[in-house]
């Protein structure tokens, strides 16, 4: 389980398709093999650790569901370890299980922060609503408002600085995870009706 806050900026250092290699220096000292680690939102198990890089591996699911699969040496990954127990829960309840993948429509500057339009999937939209919490490549986010073909968050200069959210251009693919308790609601709900 995660909450959402980036705790590390990580760097792809290779990626042949089904073994990861990331350098996350701060998260690699405390890390063990068998732990999970959200990377840009998608919780997966460190197999090895070694001189400050967390090794992972992707399989075919992970790749078709997320938008990992185009990801190459040198990019930017937020990195968050899973909690322990006592740690401070400072977002929300995040997963790392990406409901949809979702395309930038546009970034607009507002003052030190900004607005980012993501269009998402039917799926990715289901249950999103506004003031209501939303993970994008692993941070949690508040929707801001929702249209037909997606969402808009607003970013703080943080947000901006510590996280790859401040370097997204209209396009990019984004991970995607709605609020688990939505989800929770929902499947309550439909138990109860006729």
């Amino acid at each position: 389980m995660f909450t959402g806050i980036v705790r590390e900026l990580g760097t792809v250092d290779a990626f042949d398709g089904s073994r990861l290699l990331v350098a996350a220096p701060e998260t690699a000292a405390t890390a063990d093999v068998g732990d999970s680690v959200s990377l840009a939102g998608v919780c997966l198990t460190v197999v090895e650790v070694q001189d400050g890089r967390l090794a992972f591996d992707v399989v075919p699911e992970t790749i078709a569901r997320t938008a990992l699969g185009s990801i190459e040496a040198g990019r930017a990954l937020n990195v968050e370890p899973s909690l322990r127990v006592g740690d401070r829960l400072g977002g929300h309840v995040v997963q790392g299980h990406v409901d949809a993948v979702g395309r930038v429509r546009s970034v607009a500057p507002e003052e030190d922060s900004r607005r980012l339009w993501i269009d998402a999937p039917e799926g990715g939209l289901a249950y999103c609503i506004e003031k209501g919490s939303i993970a994008v490549d692993g941070v949690s986010l508040t929707i801001a408002a929702l249209d037909e073909e997606g969402f808009e968050v607003a970013l703080i200069p943080h947000t901006l600085a510590v996280t790859t959210l401040g370097r997204l251009q209209v396009g990019e693919e984004v991970n995607l995870e709605a609020d688990v308790l939505g989800k929770v609601v929902e499947r309550l709900v439909a138990a109860r009706l006729p």
